[in-house]
């Protein structure tokens, strides 16, 4: 290199391009003699050539950046490496899963947390999501804007900008919205009351939770206690480790924008004749909505369940940004993924590290097979 970045940066994308270049015609030719030795036309010869030789940039970037670093990842889950030991891997066989699944605690916690964010924030996601694209499906002025600002949140994304700003909304005195939720107590005492039972059976779902990470009830028992809140309790969103699982079901709520695009592309495709149909023999909307669109939906409720569980059982960013600095706050909030950052770049066990990722990668394998198993029981796709 020549000391110089910008230099150093034009050399190494022009490396890359004659990379690229060189593998693309490797593979292409080499995909031309395979079919040559099958006995393929010439005709057919030419055509290998040319669609793998356009499809060479991606191959070989699933190779080098896929296959590759997972088979790495495979073998180093059987080792102990460490990178900071400055060793070889050494081979230990299955120990490093036996001690994930019989001894580890703060996996079992993870895996407890990652539970609770999948059964409360998923079905919260989907059902919002599924809400907003019916009132959208509603011919109004000013609906694209709308969707516009629904859809935004996914463009934006789990970036740290976002996040950050998301910590500082979520600040139990200044943020805006717990002085949101006070102006409204104060101004509805109905809304006060629907607050306080909120933050009740909030608390106790997550002290039983953390319950069972911790084997304790003690805190469950002590939220049962005190009963239900005082008239001036607000969530206690980034403070509080009973809060701090809600927190990341938020901002999994927000950024329902592409569940709802799927179910406003759904409710646009079921034929109107169907609803008018049933509103000449007196149904009523949600008659109609149950009735019609629901069981029409639900191939794209099926989809947005399996991208959705595979995305909750994965996620990191939220948790990371809001409470990595907030260390007794950590264990009541990480997931299964955090705790895999954790061992591989916080602590440097790469060996052990890469079995939680292995570990992890056969419990979504497992529940997306049960899923596609139990779909001929409720999916209906008659209609189309």
């Amino acid at each position: 290199m020549t000391g110089n970045p910008y230099i150093d940066a034009l050399i190494t994308a022009a490396e890359a391009i004659i990379f690229i270049i060189i593998t693309s015609f490797g593979l292409a030719t080499l995909a031309r003699l395979v079919a040559r030795v099958f006995g393929a036309s010439l005709r057919k010869q030419q055509n290998t050539y040319a669609g793998y030789l356009f499809a060479a940039p991606w191959i070989v970037g699933f190779l080098i950046f896929v296959v590759i670093p997972l088979a790495f990842s495979l073998y180093w889950s059987f080792t102990d490496y460490r990178v900071t030991a400055n060793e070889a891997p050494s081979w230990v066989g299955l120990t490093n899963y036996s001690r994930l699944i019989l001894n580890d605690d703060g996996f079992r916690a993870s895996v407890v947390n990652t539970l609770y964010l999948t059964v409360l924030g998923l079905p919260l996601q989907i059902g919002i999501a599924l809400l907003l694209a019916v009132l959208l499906n509603q011919k109004t002025r000013g609906e694209r804007i709308f969707r516009m600002a629904f859809y935004l949140p996914v463009i934006l994304g789990f970036n740290t900008a976002v996040l950050l700003c998301w910590r500082l909304m979520f600040n139990t005195g200044t943020g805006i919205i717990n002085q949101l939720i006070r102006a409204l107590s104060n101004a509805f005492p109905p809304f006060n009351y629907l607050v306080r039972g909120v933050i009740f059976l909030q608390e106790l779902s997550s002290a039983f939770f953390l319950g069972i990470s911790n084997q304790s009830f003690a805190l469950f028992q002590k939220v049962w206690e005190n009963g239900f809140p005082a008239a001036n309790r607000v969530p206690l969103w980034v403070q509080s480790p009973l809060w701090t699982k809600m927190s990341v079901v938020m901002l999994m709520i927000w950024i329902c924008g592409s569940m709802m695009l799927i179910f406003l592309a759904g409710l646009n495709n079921i034929p109107n004749e169907l609803h008018e149909a049933a509103e000449v023999d007196g149904a009523n909307g949600w008659q109609r909505f149950w009735r019609i669109s629901f069981p029409l939906l639900t191939p794209h409720i099926f989809y947005n369940l399996v991208v959705g569980l595979i995305a909750s059982l994965q996620i990191f960013e939220p948790i990371y940004v809001l409470y990595r600095d907030s260390q007794p706050l950590v264990s009541s909030a990480i997931s299964m993924v955090y705790y895999l950052w954790q061992a591989s770049f916080s602590h440097f066990e790469i060996g052990y590290g890469s079995a939680i990722s292995w570990v992890v990668l056969v419990i979504i394998l497992i529940v997306t097979v049960i899923q596609f198993r139990m779909q001929d029981r409720w999916v209906t796709y008659d209609i189309y």
